[in-house]
């Protein structure tokens, strides 16, 4: 059985799955297997995002639609929906990140030390 040609879509997809995972690679391993889904999910709208972008550019972001005898102006469909799928992948890029191990904060210095050490 001879492997499926990849879409270019599929292929950029593919990319941005690595890329994810090369963000996310400190996870331990269940927290990765439960993210697995969203970082599918996230690179998916990230490639699509950018589709909808290139044809919001390419055509602009309103519509003629006619109407009988006159047209009228509305928002493109393919704003519309770039604007519904990065409230999305915000929400799941979110999700994601706070997968991630918290940095301990980082300890402000009152200047005491230094000025200990200097003498």
């Amino acid at each position: 059985m001879r492997n499926k040609e990849l879409t270019p879509k599929e292929k950029e997809i593919k990319k941005e799955i690595s890329r994810l995972k090369r963000i996310l690679k400190q996870l331990e391993k269940d927290k990765l297997s439960t993210a697995e889904g969203l970082i599918h999910e996230a690179a998916f709208m990230r490639v699509t995002l950018q589709e909808l972008k290139d044809d919001i550019n390419n055509n602009g972001a309103v519509d003629e639609m006619a109407q009988g005898d006159y047209s009228i102006l509305r928002e493109s469909p393919a704003v519309k929906t770039y604007n519904t799928m990065i409230q999305r992948y915000t929400t799941v890029c979110k999700e994601l990140f706070n997968l991630l191990p918290k940095a301990p904060p980082k300890k402000e210095s009152d200047g005491f030390e230094t000025f200990v050490n200097d003498k």
